[in-house]
């Protein structure tokens, strides 16, 4: 391959919008390894569900440009699909609670079925990888970022269940990538928004956040994602993603596969290295595919430019474009088979979610509530779906107890406060702050999530699910015997 050509290789893309014409035409020009698919690419129909055939038939065209040229491998047509807040592409698609909740129900067998569930509905609409999962261990509501995309607080039990989904999204079709290697769930900085530090010696880190990584690379998992983190103990003031010594380490741990930045475009790289420059610099470091870099056309003469002046040792760009086309072709050998339906997976979503409902205060068994609840907080989305599922179990709405739904971030004042049942649908970490009589974690804002809340009120079920993370004074593992 030329110079031109490997470093297309090494990069992935975004493009605004729905002309996937142009963007084939972009990825045929510079010889790209593909395109991320972002929710401004989604086709959708006049009731806001995503038109699946119009996606498989753009999927189709983005990939044909990756192997014009006469191009025997795949191109990589990739999509953040994590389950819960993380879900580029939803209804008709199956809705995935929050990862967090492989964590709660405990299975590692469940989280590779979720997995492969996830992977066969978008392989049927011609994705073949997955930025998932977060394999990141939380350290609880100090971390900005990651929260309930975390499998668990605890470093073996995440890498567990982040090994298990993966290895499901590999039997799916999909590609997965851990991410946020070294670990983003132990900084208080998002680094959408800035540059997070990571203070913790190598030592404390190996113990804890690179120990799903370890288990990612000990199973000969593929891909592994970068994240912009800066690790005082391999690189003060350098982000893994452009840090020669974070890529030694992963390297160090045995990987051998594509290391690929997290996004580019994030303040985080933007603000340190403005017109697209960390994209040679990622390569020159380590780093086998660059991810959304701001403007794909001036990272591919940055690349072909730093070749050139000898910044970037053309072995290297060669070694990254060889790795990342190996994927490609083993993939391509694998093959990835027709998929499944589109919802699909709804009803082993529903069966994730009642494994993982948690019950940190109040009855375990029995009812909870009378026939008939208020129910307040949450979006109107999510009380609609809980009244829509109360409804199936036989309870109605307009009086009784008041029915708190607690979503992400700050929660509004009383009246919401008197509630006597308080659910967190997100990370549980906000039952620490209320007294309401029953606390209950869910997990997920699906419908079956919602399912699984109201038969747990109802009576009809009881909650399995134990906290995978510590909340206020409740360790985890708290929950219903």
């Amino acid at each position: 391959m030329s110079t031109e050509e490997m470093a297309g290789q090494v990069l992935l893309p975004f493009f605004p919008g729905l002309d996937h014409t142009a963007h084939a035409a972009v990825i045929e020009r510079l010889h790209l390894a593909g395109s991320i698919i972002m929710g401004d690419n989604v086709p959708g129909t006049a009731d806001g569900s995503v038109d699946t055939t119009a996606m498989q038939a753009a999927a189709g065209q983005l990939q044909a440009a990756a192997r014009a040229g006469g191009r025997s491998w795949p191109g990589l047509i990739g999509v953040d699909q994590e389950g819960g807040k993380v879900a580029r592409l939803r209804a008709p698609l199956t809705e995935w609670p929050a990862p967090m909740s492989y964590g709660a129900a405990g299975s590692a067998p469940l989280a590779g079925e979720a997995g492969a569930a996830m992977a066969a509905e978008l392989a049927a609409l011609g994705f073949n990888t997955d930025f998932a999962p977060s394999a990141d261990v939380t350290m609880g509501p100090a971390d900005p970022a990651i929260g309930a995309r975390s499998m668990s607080g605890n470093a073996d039990a995440a890498a567990a269940y982040s090994v298990a989904f993966s290895q499901g999204m590999l039997a799916g079709g999909l590609l997965p990538a851990a991410k946020h290697f070294p670990g983003h769930g132990s900084v208080t900085v998002d680094s959408h928004a800035g540059l997070p530090v990571q203070d913790a010696s190598l030592d404390a880190l190996r113990a804890k956040d690179l120990r799903p990584f370890q288990s990612v690379v000990d199973a000969g998992l593929p891909m592994v994602m970068t994240g912009h983190i800066a690790v005082t103990a391999l690189d003060p003031g350098v982000p893994a993603s452009v840090s020669k010594a974070a890529y030694a380490e992963l390297r160090r741990m045995g990987f051998k596969g594509v290391a690929i930045t997290d996004a580019l475009n994030m303040a985080a790289i933007q603000d340190r290295y403005p017109n697209d420059s960390a994209a040679p610099l990622a390569l020159a470091a380590g780093a086998d595919l660059l991810l959304m870099p701001a403007d794909v056309e001036a990272a591919h003469a940055a690349i072909v430019g730093a070749v050139r002046s000898g910044a970037l040792p053309p072995a290297r760009l060669a070694e990254a474009a060889q790795r990342v086309v190996t994927m490609l072709i083993w993939r391509g050998r694998t093959g990835q088979g027709p998929g499944t339906a589109p919802g699909s997976g709804s009803e082993l979503s529903q069966k994730v979610s009642r494994a993982a409902i948690t019950v940190l205060a109040g009855p375990c068994r029995g009812p909870i509530v009378p026939a008939s609840v208020r129910v307040a907080g949450g979006s109107a989305q999510d009380r609609s779906r809980f009244a829509a599922s109360a409804s199936k179990a036989g309870i109605s709405i307009g009086e009784g107890p008041l029915v708190r739904l607690i979503g992400a971030g700050p929660q509004p004042p009383a009246p919401e406060a008197a509630a006597e049942v308080a659910v967190a649908l997100d990370a549980p970490w906000p039952l620490a702050d209320v007294t309401a009589r029953s606390r209950i974690a869910v997990y997920g804002r699906s419908q079956g999530a919602f399912d699984a809340l109201a038969s747990v009120l109802a009576g009809t079920a009881t909650a399995p699910g134990k906290l995978p993370v510590d909340v206020g004074s409740q360790p985890a593992g708290t929950g219903c015997d």
